[in-house]
C-alpha cells in the first residue's frame, strides 16, 4: 500500500518481536492513559453492573456508527489513543455506513458484529467482521468505560497498528511451488506470514500490477501489511518458490498434532526449502525465526567437533557415567538411562548420553571457542548472513566459558536454534556440504548465499552412520519406525526456565530430504517432534 497514505499510529505504541526462551512473544509497551473525557459522574467502585455495561456499549456503538470518533473515544479508558484509531477508521481506511450489532453479554464482556462499507475512488465493497469489548470501572472517575484495545476496532489490530485503504505497496503474487502448484494461505494456512513477506519483497519483481486494498499496517518492524479486503483487483505476478506442495501439505497436517509446533524440510543436495509450517497461537514463524535451546540435537555439531579435533571417532571410547561434573556444575542423563563405562561415541550418541559428551569437552585441543568455530566454519551457523528470501535467524553458538561450555555441547546454555537451522545441520552432516537454505531463487534480487567450508568427508560419513544407528537402534526408533529408504535421526529435549515440561526436538533425514521440528513443552524428542518429522519425511522421501 502506498506509503503516501496518511497513517495514524496508535498512541506511538509499538509491538516488537523478541527472541529467547519463549520465542515468538511480544514485548508490548502499554500507553494506557486516563479514564476518558466524555463527562463525569460520581465515583463508584466495584465491577460495572449489567445496566452500566449495556448503557456504555450502546453509547460507544452509537457514536462509532455516526463516525463521531471523539465522542466514541470518550467512552473508553484511553480516549486519546482510541480517538486516533477511530478517526483513522473513517479518514484513512475510508470505512463508513457502520452498523454494529451487539451479542449477548457475558458479564462485562460483549461480543459484537460489524457491517460497513469501504469506499475508495468510486469503488465500494462491503466489510463485515466479529469483535469483542470489555467494560471496566474507570480507576479515577469510577465511570463504566470500554477497556481500550485496538482489537475492539478490528480483531487483527495490535498496539501500534493502523488501518489504511489505498493502492497496494506491492502487487499481489501467485506463489507457486517447485512443481507449479499454487500455494495459497487458504490451502496452506501456516504459509500466511511467509507469503505476505514474499509479496512485500518480490511483488514488484514478479510482473504484477497493484490493486486497491483495505489493510492493517503493522507497527512491528519488517512486518508486511495484512490485507483485509480487496476493492480493486490488481494483476498478480507469478513467483516460483522452492516449496513442494505435497511436503507442505504433510507439514501443515503434522504440526496440527501438537500445539506450539514448528517444522522445516530442506533438500540436502541443494538447500531448497521444501516445507515450512507452524501451529502457534501467536502466528509467529518460529520455524524460521525462533531462538531457543535445541537440546540434544546439538550433539550432531558437538560430535563433529570431537571428530574433527581428533578427540574421538565414532568407534572410540566415550564413556557414559551416571553423572559428570564440569567446573562445579553436575550434569545428569535422562531418568532411567543406565551408565555404560565402555561406551563408544556412536553408542553415547544414539542413546543421547549427556554425561559422555560433557566429559569429552575438556579434552585437548578443545577450547571455549571450539564449538563456535565448528558451528560457523563447518555448518554455516551464527554469522547472521543467511539470505533465505524471508526473515530468518541463522542460529547462535557463542564461545562460552564456565559451566556453559559443557551446557552448550548438549544444546543448553547459550545456544539458540530453530527448526530451519537444525534441518540445515542435518543436511550438512549427511552430505558434508553446507548449502544455505533458501525459499526463492537468488537471481531474483542481489542476495548472496552464505558459505562455509563444510565437513571433511570422513566426519560426514561418521555423523550419517551415527544418525542411522539412532534411528534403528537408539532414541529415535519409535518415531522413525516404518520409514523405508536411507534414514537417520537425532532426538533432543531442552529445558527452559519457567516451563514444567521440556521442549521436544527432533531432526532426521530420509534419502534426499532433511527435516527438523520443535514442540514447546512437548517432552522428549521422540514424543512430539519425532512424529512430526517422520510424517514430513514420509511425504518427501
Amino acid at each position: 500500500m502506498g506509503r503516501g497514505v496518511k497513517v495514524a499510529v496508535i498512541g506511538g505504541v509499538f509491538a516488537v518481536m523478541v527472541g529467547g526462551a519463549g520465542y515468538g512473544t511480544y514485548n508490548v509497551v502499554s500507553a494506557l492513559g486516563g479514564d476518558g473525557d466524555g463527562g463525569s459522574s460520581s465515583a463508584r467502585s466495584g465491577p460495572p453492573s449489567a445496566d452500566e455495561v449495556e448503557e456504555t456499549t450502546e453509547k460507544f456503538f452509537t457514536a462509532w456508527e455516526k463516525g463521531d470518533a471523539t465522542t466514541a473515544a470518550s467512552y473508553t479508558n484511553n480516549s486519546s489513543v482510541a480517538g486516533t484509531l477511530l478517526t483513522a477508521y473513517g479518514d484513512d481506511a475510508h470505512i463508513g455506513g457502520v452498523e454494529i450489532t451487539p451479542g449477548a453479554a457475558s458479564g462485562a464482556s460483549v461480543p459484537f458484529s460489524v457491517k460497513a462499507k469501504v469506499t475508495f475512488e468510486g469503488t465500494t465493497k462491503p466489510l463485515s467482521y466479529e469483535s469483542r469489548l470489555t467494560v471496566v470501572r474507570g480507576e479515577s472517575s469510577g465511570r463504566a468505560l470500554v477497556d481500550w484495545a485496538p482489537s475492539v476496532v478490528h480483531p487483527e489490530l495490535k498496539d501500534g497498528d493502523t488501518l489504511v485503504t489505498g493502492e497496494s505497496a506491492t502487487p499481489q503474487i501467485e506463489a507457486v511451488g517447485r512443481d507449479g502448484d499454487v500455494l495459497s494461505k487458504e490451502k496452506y494456512p501456516s504459509l500466511g506470514p511467509v507469503l505476505a513477506t514474499l509479496r512485500e519483497r518480490y511483488g514488484s519483481k514478479a510482473g504484477g500490477t497493484p490493486g486497491v486494498e483495505l489493510a492493517v499496517r503493522h507497527a512491528a518492524e519488517e512486518a508486511p501489511d495484512t490485507p483485509l479486503l480487496t476493492l480493486t483487483e490488481g494483476e498478480p505476478g507469478k513467483l516460483r518458490t522452492t516449496l513442494s506442495a505435497g511436503v507442505q501439505a504433510a507439514a501443515e497436517k503434522a504440526v496440527k498434532r501438537y500445539g506450539e509446533s514448528s517444522v522445516v524440510a530442506v533438500r540436502p543436495s541443494s538447500g531448497e526449502v521444501l516445507a515450512v509450517a507452524n501451529n502457534r497461537k501467536d502466528g509467529f514463524n518460529a520455524a524460521f525465526q525462533g531462538r531457543v535451546a535445541p537440546g540434544s540435537t546439538m550433539k550432531i555439531i558437538t560430535a563433529a567437533m570431537l571428530i574433527d579435533n581428533g578427540v574421538a571417532s565414532m568407534n572410540e571410547p566415550a564413556p557414559c557415567p551416571d553423572t559428570a561434573t564440569w567446573q562445579s556444575q553436575t550434569f545428569k542423563n535422562l531418568t532411567g538411562m543406565k551408565a555404560n563405562p565402555g561406551a563408544t561415541l556412536a553408542n553415547t550418541f544414539l542413546r543421547s548420553c549427556n554425561t559422555g559428551f560433557v566429559k569429552l569437552v575438556d579434552e585437548k585441543p578443545l577450547t571455549d571457542s571450539s564449538l563456535t568455530e565448528e558451528a560457523q566454519k563447518r555448518f554455516g551457523l551464527g554469522q547472521d548472513n543467511w539470505q533465505t528470501g524471508v526473515v530468518s535467524f541463522d542460529g547462535s553458538v557463542p564461545a562460552s566459558g564456565g559451566p556453559d561450555r559443557a551446557a552448550n555441547a548438549i544444546g543448553q546454555g547459550q545456544v539458540q536454534m530453530n527448526p530451519l537451522n537444525m534441518a540445515s545441520v542435518t543436511a550438512t552432516a549427511i552430505t558434508g556440504e553446507f548449502r544455505q537454505p533458501y525459499l526463492v531463487a537468488f537471481g531474483l534480487d542481489d542476495r548472496k548465499p552464505a558459505t562455509a567450508e563444510g565437513l571433511p568427508q570422513g566426519t560426514a560419513n561418521q555423523l550419517k552412520q551415527m544418525m542411522r544407528l539412532t534411528a534403528t537402534q537408539g532414541t529415535a526408533v519409535a518415531a522413525m519406525s516404518g520409514l523405508g529408504g536411507d534414514v537417520g535421526a537425532k532426538t533432543g529435549s531442552a529445558e527452559v526456565d519457567g516451563q514444567t515440561t521440556s521442549n521436544s526436538w527432533f531432526t532426521g533425514f530420509r534419502n534426499d530430504v532433511a527435516a527438523a521440528a520443535m514442540t514447546e513443552e512437548g517432552g522428549h524428542g521422540g514424543d512430539a517432534a519425532g512424529p512430526i518429522v517422520a510424517d514430513v519425511l514420509r511425504a518427501g522421501g
